[in-house]
């Protein structure tokens, strides 16, 4: 089992735009893709973060949805479209293997 877990910083006054575009993504991911993605938020430590959450059964199955998101026109367009709500750079995935 691979995890997925993508965190990003919220850009000052942006919280309700990150979680507009959190919630489009995962509806975008589910229908598209078939891949159930959660939404996380801290309960401590630095609080304007926000995290991703997706489970996949192994890379292979990781790297074709990987490839298909990054040519899907609609996934950019979301990005684009809520780019500003993030602080630029501070992006990151982490990829987790079961054990």
């Amino acid at each position: 089992m691979i995890t997925l877990i993508r965190t990003a910083v919220i850009a000052p006054g942006k919280t309700g735009a990150a979680l507009t575009f959190s919630q489009e993504v995962v509806k975008l991911f589910k229908e598209k893709y078939g891949v159930s993605v959660e939404v996380f938020t801290p309960v401590g430590g630095n609080f304007s973060r926000i995290a991703w959450h997706s489970r996949y059964e192994n890379l292979a199955q990781y790297d074709a949805m990987y490839t298909k998101a990054m040519a899907d026109k609609t996934y950019w367009e979301l990005v684009s479209k809520y780019s500003d709500s993030f602080i630029p750079g501070s992006g990151l995935d982490e990829i987790w293997r079961g054990v």
